[in-house]
């Protein structure tokens, strides 16, 4: 009994104090759901999500559409997409690939047409023909094949 006897003495001075914190971590719950124009970024995002193919995992077949793809394992065939197409180290594609943006880190053995942009990282190599607007190039990356870049379509003419 002597507990209750206590409780009520600090529940004059103490627990206004603590009913302050507590309304404030209250608010603050409220507050932080209210910034709701994050889900806006994440729909305008929503086209341009990045598809992953994991390290370990050897897949056959073509990849089409909007998006990002960040290649970690082994693809056969070809990728056509409207975003960019990584190609991690230690990762290997075989196939031609149209993207806006090409980096290879990895392997990979086909032709990449009509990049805006192409970097060959240092752990890169490519085995096949480019095209491209631009290319860099990082020391120790090879290639092995023809390449074209710093054309657009309007000075080819």
């Amino acid at each position: 009994m002597a507990l209750w006897k206590d409780e009520p003495v600090p529940q004059t001075s103490p627990q206004p104090v603590a009913k302050t914190p507590e309304k404030v971590a209250v608010l603050s719950a409220v507050s932080d759901p209210a910034p709701r124009p994050a889900p806006a970024p994440n729909r305008a995002d929503a086209s341009m999500k990045e598809s992953i193919i994991a390290a370990g995992l050897t897949i056959e077949g073509k990849i089409e559409g909007a998006g990002h793809v960040r290649i970690a394992g082994d693809f056969k065939g070809d990728v056509n997409v409207q975003g960019n197409l990584t190609i991690e180290p230690g990762a290997h594609l075989t196939g031609g690939v149209k993207a806006d943006t090409v980096v290879v880190g990895g392997q990979l053995d086909g032709n990449i047409d009509a990049a805006s942009r192409v970097e060959l990282l240092q752990t890169g190599v490519l085995n096949g023909e480019l095209k491209a607007g631009s290319l860099t190039v990082a020391a120790g990356s090879r290639m092995r094949g023809k390449a074209e870049f710093g054309w657009d379509e309007k000075s080819k003419h």
